[in-house]
């Protein structure tokens, strides 16, 4: 079986330049995620993610320690992004989401990290905690479209999204992979300074999979396209991991509990 990401269709019809217009046209007053801070980034203004213009990149490589569909041989071709639209106490990339280590990468060289990932092997381009860098994303896509990239793009997020934003990534994202952290307001107040997180990734997690929809293998266990939802299982309830589990599965949306 030939996979071909619905990027390509996107890029040779035009309607991928439309999107790269629409989301840079956000960052004139900021809305990609849901703090909505209004913040001029083409103007160098940072938001709440302390993102302004530029992509910020901590490092990149083939990443072996990711969900195994996402992994196979080559490993999943891994993109670290600097910053981030939530404040997890708790987070395993504290040095990069919160410390802002990384260094600003113009779009073009984001694409050659993307074709040197796919020179090497790996199955797919991961973009890690993209959501206040989709624009330049989009972008860096493009630039790497007619460089020849040809991988399933995976959108490997916190969960937190705007659900506008996530909407104008459709046929550009082949595979999201959110977390989903909590189901109660006040432990996602308390622990990541967000007590809307559940009311905005649930909304985003079902256009997630109305895009993309179940996950879809290929002959060799490796996953090209839909939708893999993670969970992260907290102390003493924290997550609602039981409440957070009935409730997707009612949406019978698939998911891996982690």
């Amino acid at each position: 079986m030939k996979f071909e990401p619905s990027y390509i269709g996107l890029y040779e019809s035009g309607v991928l330049d439309e999107r790269i217009r629409e989301l840079y046209k956000i960052l004139e007053s900021c809305e990609l995620c849901p703090r909505k801070c209004g913040k001029n980034r083409l103007k160098g203004e940072e938001g709440f993610c302390r993102s302004g213009r530029e992509l910020i990149v901590s490092s990149y490589g083939p990443h072996f320690g990711e969900e195994e569909p996402l992994v196979g041989t080559g490993g999943s071709g891994t993109i670290f992004l600097t910053n981030c639209n939530l404040r997890c106490v708790y987070c395993q990339n504290y040095e990069i989401s919160h410390l802002g280590i990384g260094r600003e990468v113009s779009t073009e060289g984001a694409a050659e990290m993307m074709i040197e990932l796919q020179r090497r092997g790996c199955h797919n381009i991961n973009l890690v905690t993209p959501t206040h860098f989709a624009p330049q994303i989009a972008r860096s896509i493009r630039y790497a479209i007619k460089r020849g990239l040809r991988l399933p793009i995976v959108y490997n997020c916190g969960g937190y999204e705007n659900v506008e934003t996530i909407k104008l990534l459709e046929g550009i994202v082949d595979i999201y992979m959110p977390d989903i952290k909590y189901i109660s307001k006040k432990p996602a107040k308390k622990y990541s300074g967000a007590p809307d997180y559940f009311y905005r990734c649930r909304e985003a997690v079902e256009e997630m999979h109305r895009q993309v929809g179940d996950l879809k293998i290929d002959e060799d266990g490796i996953l090209y396209r839909g939708l893999l939802i993670r969970h992260l299982i907290l102390p003493n309830d924290l997550a609602g991991s039981l409440d957070t589990s009935e409730f997707y599965s009612k949406q019978e949306i698939l998911k891996i509990l982690k």
